[in-house]
């Protein structure tokens, strides 16, 4: 049977109510037409939401985050031999785009590479609806969104990573100033918030976090987030740097608001704001 077309849905104005006239664009990436025309049901009911595209395969779906200015796409893994390089080529073409990995079973190894890829969140196909619709709110604004497990499996990869027999990493002791800005980091704060807070350019904190990084032996801020929770980095003390709208809050974790679901306030890499 031949494939279906990259089609694209038109999208509905905004009702009244809608607050800012702000909706989530969403591409739907799925091999299943029965799956994308439930979910283009669900959305419909929802006034923030909209489906600009859609596609069945690999190929169409690097076609539509082309083709269509979307907020997020909603991409099954299956869609793809290889999910991981699949998400790379796509965040490598639309560094933008925010992904949202649709699975089929919980699969530990292939969570933890593709949040390092650049992944916002990963759902199950068997997701309620309610969690789905909260999932790519969160997402929209740039937010990561980790269920309960997912959260798990992060947080104890980071662990085990960090306690490997004959591979310690060393004492680290960093600047006061590089104290506040990981701090601001870990708020998820942009570059650009940060150089307000701190005074100085959004390049001077680039720089800052170039020498972080370098220092802790991370990749980017995800990794960076993580290790100070594991290692209280941020207990050393940044009072003698001058802020210009008070000092920073200390990074935290928001609790689940269910028994299904967590939302972890960490950054992760792979989006625009990547040092």
């Amino acid at each position: 049977m031949a494939s279906t077309p990259v089609t694209a849905r038109i999208v509905e104005q905004p009702h009244e109510g809608d607050g800012n006239g702000q909706f989530i664009r969403v591409i739907v990436a799925d091999t299943q037409a029965i799956f994308r025309a439930g979910l283009r049901k669900i959305f419909a009911l929802e006034d923030d939401v909209r489906v600009v595209g859609q596609a069945e395969t690999l190929a169409q779906t690097l076609t539509a985050a082309k083709k269509f200015t979307a907020d997020v796409l909603l991409f099954e893994a299956a869609i793809a031999s290889n999910p991981i390089e699949a998400v790379a080529d796509l965040l490598r073409q639309n560094p933008a785009l925010r992904l949202v990995v649709v699975t089929t079973e919980p699969d530990q190894d292939l969570t933890l590479e593709l949040f390092r890829r650049g992944v916002h969140a990963i759902v199950s196909r068997e997701v309620e609806p309610e969690l789905l619709i909260d999932c790519l709110r969160k997402v929209s604004k740039g937010e990561p969104w980790l269920d309960g497990r997912a959260t798990q499996w992060v947080l104890e990869a980071y662990r085990t990573q960090g306690s490997r027999a004959g591979a310690p990493r060393p004492k680290v002791q960093l600047t006061p100033k590089e104290t506040l800005i990981v701090s601001c980091v870990t708020q998820g704060m942009k570059n650009k918030e940060i150089a307000t807070r701190v005074g100085t350019t959004e390049q001077v904190v680039k720089n800052y976090l170039r020498k972080v990084y370098d220092k802790l032996g991370v990749a980017d801020r995800l990794e960076l987030a993580l290790y100070c929770l594991n290692s209280r980095i941020l207990d050393t003390s940044a009072k003698d740097i001058p802020l210009k709208d008070g000092p920073p809050k200390p990074p935290a974790i928001s609790q689940p608001t269910n028994g299904n679901a967590a939302a972890l306030a960490l950054p992760i890499p792979g989006t625009p704001e990547s040092l």
